[in-house]
């Protein structure tokens, strides 16, 4: 696997990343005989090839950087893409909300680029599995791409479909959908996942918010949440702290909801109210009368 995160040492295949001066970053494999061309020189791949993850090297030129192990956010930044991407201060909250681990089965449809793919074949490990529905051919290569030069390729099932036909899949973990008019599939999205499974949309405007949430309530999902992620960093200086010039604020609304199964039981009534499940189940019973 090309991105190993538990050595203490670089090996031949492994990911590496060069950070200079300015915080000018490179992200790439380590090959025998390779070099790596740098605006500040040269450096070649057999002198990093052993070094201890965290050592000092140095450019042709003489310019100094540092040997480390990219993270899962500097991947995320540097993946080549012809989408929007998915920002990492999203995708951390999303995988901890929706209790993303090891071993699960989780499904997303508009792979895209593949970011958040790449984030939840991260988090599913070997014995999980990803499965990520995309109706255009070249975003889902690009997102195939993007997979592989990780390895995690093995973690995940490409479907090129458009989702309005339904998913194959049932009793998933949970699920990320992350297309434009996503009320237009809820009620597939409830087919595809598991009794209390948990559910995820991401979309940029109040409006399509609005709708979605009313396609939430008449499909039977409960525990609504609605929210969005603000990031501001601080200049790491002891005398003079202070927030950075520039913040990443609103990149978008955050939707969380689970899949609930109500009951005919007049003593949950006060409960489905609260959830405002109730007066949905009402409303589709007189429709079926």
């Amino acid at each position: 696997m090309p991105w190993n995160l538990s050595s203490t040492h670089a090996q031949p295949g492994d990911l590496a990343q060069l950070v200079g001066l300015r915080h000018k970053h490179y992200i790439f494999p380590l090959v025998p005989g390779g070099l790596m061309h740098t605006h500040r020189g040269v450096l070649n791949h057999d002198d990093l090839i052993g070094l201890a993850w965290g050592s000092q090297v140095f450019s042709h030129q003489g310019s100094p950087f540092f040997l480390l192990q990219p993270s899962l956010a500097d991947i995320l930044t540097e993946l080549k893409r012809s989408t929007q991407i998915m920002y990492p201060k999203d995708i951390g909250f999303i995988l901890t909300t929706l209790s993303i681990g090891p071993g699960q089965t989780v499904m997303e449809a508009g792979t895209g680029s593949g970011s958040m793919t790449v984030a939840l074949a991260f988090a599913v490990g070997p014995q999980g599995r990803v499965v990520t529905y995309e109706k255009r051919p070249e975003f889902q290569q690009l997102a195939q791409k993007n997979l592989s030069r990780l390895g995690l390729e093995g973690r995940v099932a490409f479907k090129l479909r458009d989702i309005a036909e339904g998913f194959d899949e049932t009793d998933a973990d949970a699920f990320f959908l992350d297309v434009a008019n996503p009320w237009d599939y809820i009620a597939q999205v409830r087919r595809a996942l598991k009794p209390g499974g948990f559910f995820c949309n991401l979309v940029p405007t109040f409006n399509q918010v609005e709708t979605l949430l009313y396609a939430l309530r008449r499909t039977h999902f409960a525990f609504i949440e609605v929210c969005e992620i603000m990031l501001r960093y601080y200049k790491p200086e002891p005398t003079r702290l202070r927030p950075t010039d520039r913040m990443v604020a609103h990149t978008g609304f955050l939707t969380f909801a689970r899949r609930i199964e109500p009951g005919e039981d007049a003593r949950a009534r006060e409960l489905m109210e609260e959830q405002d499940v109730y007066e949905n189940s009402q409303n589709e019973t007189k429709e079926t009368l």
